[in-house]
């Protein structure tokens, strides 16, 4: 008989392949488990029934009243803050006064139907040029703008009908001229209400 360290060790040459085998198995097993995972937690992200915000609407809204008011002859400037609407002192008011003109009120009309369309949210902004104001109702032209506001805030909800709570006054006196205010008229472009159709998707 052949010595033991001379015998063939059959049962050592064939351990070596049990081994790679379960490992193979070990990893057959892991990334069976990666894939149901991913199965059950799908990627997050829009679906097909995902709605899409609608980011350019309300500016294509503002676009639209732009053209219907354009149509009627207004002085109309669509900017970030929204649609802005300039009306001349020389047609809402007389000189000094807060008093709205009677002739005065077939633009308003106009301006007020459209509004009643849209849900947006307006601002009433009154402007004023630089030359002192001292009268027995307004020591100041900021105190004649906002005044000018109100009263055309006050038609507005009494006249047709726009709800106050869409509505805000403010006042900027002379503070943000249109145009340089060195000739006369430049100085009444600068006296003027605004009425803001306000960009609510801001």
């Amino acid at each position: 008989m052949k010595p033991r360290y001379l015998q063939a060790d059959h049962g050592s040459r064939d351990r070596w392949m049990i081994s790679y085998l379960d490992v193979l198995t070990i990893l057959l097993i892991f990334f069976v488990a990666v894939a149901a995972k991913s199965l059950e937690n799908p990627p997050p992200g829009p679906g097909p029934s995902a709605p899409v915000a609608p980011v350019a609407q309300p500016r294509q809204a503002l676009a639209e009243v732009q053209r219907k008011l354009e149509q009627r002859g207004l002085d109309l400037e669509l900017q970030p803050r929204g649609l802005v609407i300039s009306l001349p002192q020389t047609i809402l008011f007389p000189p000094g006064e807060d008093r709205i003109n009677s002739s005065a009120l077939p633009i308003v009309d106009q301006i007020a139907d459209v509004l009643r369309e849209v849900p947006n949210q307006i601002s009433l902004a009154g402007h004023a040029d630089p030359i002192p104001i001292h009268n027995r109702r307004f020591r100041n032209n900021w105190e004649l703008a906002a005044a000018r506001s109100l009263q055309l805030l006050e038609l507005l909800t009494t006249r047709y009908g726009i709800a106050e709570s869409r509505l805000s006054v403010s006042s900027y006196g002379s503070r943000d001229p249109r145009n340089p205010n060195d000739t006369p008229d430049g100085r009444a472009s600068n006296r003027r209400v605004e009425i803001v159709i306000l960009d609510d998707s801001r």
